[in-house]
C-alpha cells in the first residue's frame, strides 16, 4: 500500500499541511522540522502522487530531459550533475533517450512542466508550448524561439589557441568533429579557425583533422593522419574528452611524449581529465556550473509568466581553463 502523507504526519506528529510545505521546500517550515520530515517519508519510502499535485497546484513539479546518447562520458556526467542540482529543489527529473519528437509527445502525456533539450542536430520538431522548453546550445541560430544556455564554444577555442601561443607554439592542429549539422561541434572548429588568424599563425587545412564521430576510437584512428603531415604540428586542440583520450593513446603507442614531443589541450571541463593517464589540460564551462545554470535557469523559466523569453533566460557562459601536465613550451 502507497505511504500518503497522512501516514508521514501521524509519524512525524505534525499537521497534513506542515507535511505538504516540508516535501515543497517551502521556507514557512522550519529547517529542523523540514529535515525530520523529509527523513521520514524516505524511510517509509514515500513517493509523490503527481497527478493529485498536478490537480492542486496546476504543476506537476516534473522537468523532463532529452538526452542525445548514453555513451559519452561528459554528457552522462552532465545529466548526472543536473539531477543533483533537481534533487536540491521540489522539482523531480525524468529522463528520455527517444528522438527529440517522440520524447516531446512523451513529456506531454507526463504533463511535465519544464524541459530541458540538448541540441545537438538540426533537426526540426514541433515544440509544445505546454511546457517551458530550455536548450543546451548554440545561441544565434535563426530557428530559435526558446531560451538557450551556450557553453561559449567559440571562446573556448580562443582561450586554448591563446594559451598555446602564450608558451610559443605556432603550428597547430585541431582534431575533431567537422560535422555539417552539429552546432555545437561547428562553433567549436570555427572557433579554431577564427582565433588561429587573429594570432596572425597560418592556418593549413592540412590541420584540421576530421574525426568524423565523437568517441574514443574517432579520435584515435583520426590522429593517424597527424602522423602523415610533413610539417607537423607541436600542438594539438582535442575536441571532446573522448577524443582527446584516443589522441593520447595514440601518440603514446608511436612513442610520442605528452607535452615534451606534443602538447594536447581539450574542450570539455569535467573532473576526470585531472585523472587521465596524461593528466589533460582542458577548457570549457565546468560541468558543476552548466548544471546548476541549467536547472536554475528552467526553474526560472516554469515559474515565469514569460517562459519562453528568449533574451531574459538565455546565457552564454564563460569558459575556465585548467592548467595540468599534458601542455609545455616547443622544443627548439
Amino acid at each position: 500500500m502507497d505511504v500518503t502523507i497522512k501516514d508521514i504526519a501521524n509519524v512525524a506528529g505534525v499537521s497534513y499541511s506542515t507535511v505538504s510545505k516540508a516535501l515543497n521546500n517551502s521556507p514557512l517550515v522550519k529547517e529542523n522540522t523540514k529535515r525530520k520530515i523529509i527523513k521520514i517519508s524516505q524511510e517509509m519510502g514515500y513517493k509523490p502522487n503527481f497527478a493529485a499535485r498536478s490537480l492542486v497546484s496546476n504543476q506537476t513539479k516534473i522537468i523532463g530531459l532529452i538526452w542525445p546518447t548514453i555513451e559519452r562520458i561528459v554528457l552522462s556526467t552532465l545529466v548526472t550533475e543536473i539531477s543533483n542540482q533537481i534533487n536540491k529543489t521540489s522539482y523531480s527529473m525524468i529522463l528520455s533517450v527517444d528522438p527529440v519528437q517522440t520524447s516531446l509527445e512523451t513529456f506531454r502525456r507526463f504533463q511535465v512542466d519544464g524541459i530541458i533539450l540538448f541540441e545537438e542536430n538540426n533537426d526540426e520538431f514541433d515544440a509544445s508550448r505546454s511546457a517551458a522548453i530550455l536548450s543546451y546550445g548554440v545561441m544565434g541560430k535563426d530557428n530559435h524561439t526558446y531560451p538557450i544556455i551556450d557553453p561559449n564554444h567559440e571562446q573556448a577555442m580562443h582561450m586554448a589557441v591563446e594559451h598555446l601561443v602564450m608558451l610559443g607554439h605556432t603550428k597547430i592542429a585541431y582534431i575533431g568533429d567537422l560535422s555539417s549539422i552539429d552546432p555545437m561541434q561547428i562553433q567549436k572548429y570555427k572557433g579554431f579557425k577564427k582565433a588561429i588568424k587573429q594570432h596572425g599563425l597560418c592556418l593549413d587545412e592540412d590541420s584540421l583533422i576530421d574525426t568524423e564521430g565523437l568517441d574514443w576510437y574517432n579520435g584515435y584512428t583520426a590522429t593517424g593522419k597527424l602522423f602523415k603531415m610533413t610539417n607537423r604540428p607541436t600542438a594539438v586542440v582535442g575536441g571532446s574528452y573522448d577524443i582527446s583520450g584516443g589522441i593520447i593513446r595514440a601518440m603514446k603507442e608511436r612513442k610520442l611524449h605528452i607535452p615534451n614531443d606534443m602538447s594536447i589541450i581539450s574542450y570539455d571541463n569535467v573532473p576526470q581529465m585531472a585523472n587521465m593517464e596524461i593528466p589533460l589540460t582542458s577548457i570549457g564551462v565546468p560541468i558543476g556550473e552548466l548544471a546548476a545554470e541549467i536547472v536554475k535557469s528552467i526553474i526560472k523559466l516554469v515559474e515565469s509568466e514569460e517562459m519562453n523569453s528568449i533574451d531574459v533566460y538565455s546565457n552564454k557562459m564563460m569558459p575556465k581553463l585548467n592548467l595540468r601536465s599534458s601542455c609545455a613550451r616547443p622544443r627548439l
